[in-house]
């Protein structure tokens, strides 16, 4: 993976860098490059088997593709501002261009559950600051926009190594289920 970081070509502190999409989630905006972004969604109905670790949301089956859904508020531990904020069918998925190794070989993509959408803005003209030791190793910078600081996450680094292998081990078994359910009979 090219290297990330506030610095790194195509920052957000390089000149002609990337836009950035912002979000809520959870009563706090955060903001994703754009290249790191596939495409968004409104809330799908999602697959939610049970026994699914509390940060997976469920899968979205994505033309043919059980993707999975982190909800993110679980994953920063904003729950409890989450539950405070109203509108949830009115809720996004982002869904990433980060893709997890799958175990039976090959990739598959991911996707968050945000409380909304906000806008996708021009790089910022201040440069973006490393987080000063912010507890979350997710967020890659901290970038001032208007009166408040925006959280610029990256995507690889929301699930720890363990936790990526367990993701991808539940989308292996919502694949397989999917494609039992959509098998033509014979």
């Amino acid at each position: 993976m090219p290297s990330s970081g506030p610095n790194a070509p195509g920052g957000p502190d390089a000149p002609g860098g990337d836009p950035l999409l912002l979000f809520a989630v959870g009563g706090t905006v955060c903001a994703l490059r754009r290249p790191a972004v596939r495409e968004l969604l409104p809330l799908p109905r999602l697959s939610a088997p049970p026994g699914l670790p509390r940060p997976v949301a469920g899968f979205l089956n994505l033309g043919g593709e059980a993707v999975p859904v982190l909800a993110l508020a679980r994953l920063l531990n904003r729950t409890e501002e989450a539950r405070r904020v109203a509108g949830g069918l009115y809720r996004h998925i982002i869904v990433l261009n980060h893709t997890l190794p799958r175990p039976g070989g090959g990739s598959g993509r991911v996707a968050l559950l945000v409380d909304r959408v906000l806008d996708l803005v021009p790089p910022p003209a201040q440069p973006a600051t490393p987080p000063d030791g912010h507890a979350d190793p997710c967020v890659e910078a901290e970038i001032p926009l208007g009166a408040a600081l925006v959280h610029l996450l990256a995507p690889d680094r929301l699930l720890r190594e363990g936790e990526a292998a367990i993701l991808a081990a539940l989308a292996e078994d919502a694949q397989r289920r999917l494609r039992d359910w959509d098998a033509t009979p014979t």
